[in-house]
């Protein structure tokens, strides 16, 4: 065989079933070898959007998402979503061509030094200069990209490399177990939350994994201690539940913060420095962080846990749990006041009759359209602020987005992957104007695969978010309009379905009607955002935490 079809072959052993991207000429040997191999390869319309899907199908699986592009431009285009999986924590192989490495057809024709271009936002960057090392290399970068903290890989795969004749079999996919925590570190974080009077449990993005859902909602429920997520998050034990506070959608000064400076004792469950912080640690808090994750603590100004419990996270959870007691002394007296306070503030704060849509009248909508099951994700924008701090996740990986690159332009494709992966559950993308325009060409891409999707599209005709910071740090208004295309039109152009919301009630109504209609349907919604500075800004500044 040639080395494009033993590559093909180890990506088969490894359990790949899709490749997305935009191919190139270096990469047509690979592309044949996947036209007779079992894995489907799906044309994107940018390179982009093909690593944000393969980013988020790794999400979803736990197995490296791939992307392919060629050399150049090709390459470049997809720097974005390797940084977006690389921070996120998504596991995710991009490959890239390259022009002939032992000889020059062309001169310096296209060719930028692509692995080092990767090395800062990937685990691993190499280019293949042997066929005969390709099973190695795909093997350790499967490895790589899939241990703990996951993230994003990188294989150059030169032309002239891709049609060598090569004799060799994928190596065996071994399953490693995870290392388990020291038992002294466990003892000494029992003896802490023993001890404390109002610990408080944290759970950040690290917890995301199927097994630590369980065991971490055994140990809440065990103990009784409350809980507070991430962005990143949030679903991992459901947010019906009685010991649900909220979700740190600011860094600090919201009113879950009020409760989070009355803990003695946070119990961090995932959460690191790379997602944006949910609390700023000061050097003169009285109050103590336990860090539990898969890898130490990455101290900085903000972040310096005072004990680290690493290993596997649902091993040190269940540990704990059988360790650990109910302590009578435990006081959360205040946290549930909060508690209490918080609900009824986020409903009075979500009126029906407003025209425009207030985010938090969009929150309560599709929460009403929405099962447990159903997979909301999100471009970035003001918007995901409204969603982290009243969207009530029932169940985790079923509210989408990106809390440590935050970049614009990935709510449809992650929609898309999500509904690659689960074909039998509502998707829905929810996009602003500027982050839907920066990939909106992939309407095509779902409507060519017949994927029955969902968009919202919120229009406010400016880029929301840094609008409202600049008005919270009190510039002028200044170069953050913008005009837009009819996207009714633009969907139907697509093959896609295009609705208006036009007055209050059309957003229910649409979505009543298109709900059991397959196919691609886009509806804008005119939003207003004009109520964000006073709740997140004046009236915040305002609060005392006296309940």
């Amino acid at each position: 065989m040639n080395s494009s079809e033993l590559f093909v072959k180890c990506l088969e052993s490894e359990g790949v079933k899709y490749i997305f991207g935009v191919p190139g000429e270096e990469n047509l040997q690979l592309l044949q070898a996947i036209k007779n191999s079992s894995i489907e390869f799906i044309v994107t319309r940018h390179e982009q959007a093909a690593g944000f899907i393969a980013a988020t199908i790794g999400r979803l699986t736990g197995i490296p998402g791939v992307c392919l592009s060629t050399l150049g431009p090709g390459a470049t285009n997809l720097v974005t979503s390797a940084a977006y999986a690389q921070l996120g924590g998504m596991p995710a192989l991009f490959i890239t061509g390259q022009k002939p490495i032992k000889k020059s057809k062309q001169g310096n024709f296209q060719i930028i030094n692509t692995v080092e271009m990767f090395k800062p936002i990937t685990k691993s960057t190499k280019q293949i200069i042997n066929g005969e090392m390709i099973p190695m290399m795909v093997r350790e970068a499967f490895r790589l990209a899939k241990v703990e903290r996951p993230g994003a890989v990188h294989l150059e795969l030169p032309e002239d490399v891709a049609e060598e004749k090569v004799i060799g079999v994928p190596l065996v996919n071994n399953h490693t177990r995870r290392p388990v925590a020291e038992a002294k570190a466990i003892k000494k974080a029992v003896e802490l939350i023993e001890k404390s009077k109002s610990p408080l449990v944290l759970i950040g993005a690290g917890a995301n994994r199927k097994r630590t859902s369980q065991v971490l909602t055994e140990f809440i429920e065990k103990t009784g201690i409350p809980f507070f997520t991430t962005q990143m998050g949030k679903g991992v034990v459901t947010e019906k539940h009685l010991q649900y506070l909220g979700t740190a959608a600011l860094s600090e000064n919201d009113y879950i913060h009020c409760a989070i400076n009355k803990a003695d004792l946070i119990i961090n469950v995932g959460h690191d420095t790379l997602e944006k912080p949910p609390f700023i640690m000061e050097r003169s808090d009285k109050r103590s962080v336990i860090h539990i994750n898969f890898f130490p603590a990455i101290v900085d100004q903000i972040y310096f846990p005072q004990h680290e419990v690493v290993g596997d996270i649902a091993n040190t959870i269940s540990q704990m749990g059988n360790f650990i007691s109910k302590q009578k002394q435990w006081d959360f007296s205040y946290f549930y006041k909060m508690q209490k306070y918080l609900n009824s503030h986020f409903q009075l704060n979500t009126k029906k009759d407003r025209f425009p849509y207030t985010p938090q009248q969009i929150v309560k909508v599709i929460r009403q359209n929405m099962s447990e099951d159903d997979i909301v994700t999100l471009d970035n924008g003001m918007y995901k602020i409204w969603f982290a701090r009243n969207y009530h996740t029932l169940k985790q990986n079923t509210l989408l987005l990106d809390n440590a690159l935050a970049s614009m332009g990935a709510g449809l494709p992650s929609a898309m992957a999500a509904k690659i992966v689960f074909p039998e559950k509502k998707v829905m993308a929810i996009c602003g104007d500027g982050g839907f325009l920066m990939n909106s060409q992939e309407l095509e891409t779902a409507n060519r695969l017949k994927l029955n999707l969902i968009i919202i599209l919120l229009r406010d005709n400016s880029f929301g978010m840094i609008k409202w910071k600049q008005k919270t740090m009190g510039l002028d208004d200044f170069a953050l309009n913008f005009g837009n295309p009819d996207f009714v039109t633009l969907a139907k152009s697509y093959g896609a379905h295009g609705y208006r919301v036009e007055k209050n009630g059309d957003l229910e109504k649409y979505l009543k009607e298109i709900a059991d209609k397959k196919g691609v349907h886009l509806i804008e919604v005119p939003i207003d955002y004009s109520d964000d500075y006073r709740i997140l800004v004046k009236e915040l500044q305002k609060k005392t935490c006296l309940l």
